[in-house]
């Protein structure tokens, strides 16, 4: 198991820092990221979690996978490898 989980179904309320504080109760985080849209400012709604060991990832999904957090139950899965994107093309240039 990695030890990056991928957090989903997250409120629009929830912050790094309260995602720390939960993620903490099963050990030792070295990161926090919720992914933002870049035009609104807004959370899409999910986020990266990285424990400091493997154990503490498996510890954590067991804990929180299906939990409440800001009156939302939380998904917690281990992050796949991001997939490479098409390179996009603007407007006008061919």
């Amino acid at each position: 198991m990695e030890k990056k989980l991928y957090v989903g179904s997250l409120s629009y309320d929830t912050t790094e820092d309260g995602l720390k504080d939960l993620f903490a109760k099963a050990g030792t985080v070295e990161s926090v990221n919720i992914i933002m849209d870049q035009f609104s400012g807004r959370s899409k709604g999910f986020g990266f979690v990285e424990m400091s060991s493997e154990d503490e990832a498996k510890k954590a999904l067991e804990m929180f996978d299906g939990q409440e957090l800001n009156g939302r139950k939380i998904i917690v899965d281990e992050a796949r490898p991001m997939k490479p994107r098409p390179e996009r093309r603007s407007f006008g240039s061919r």
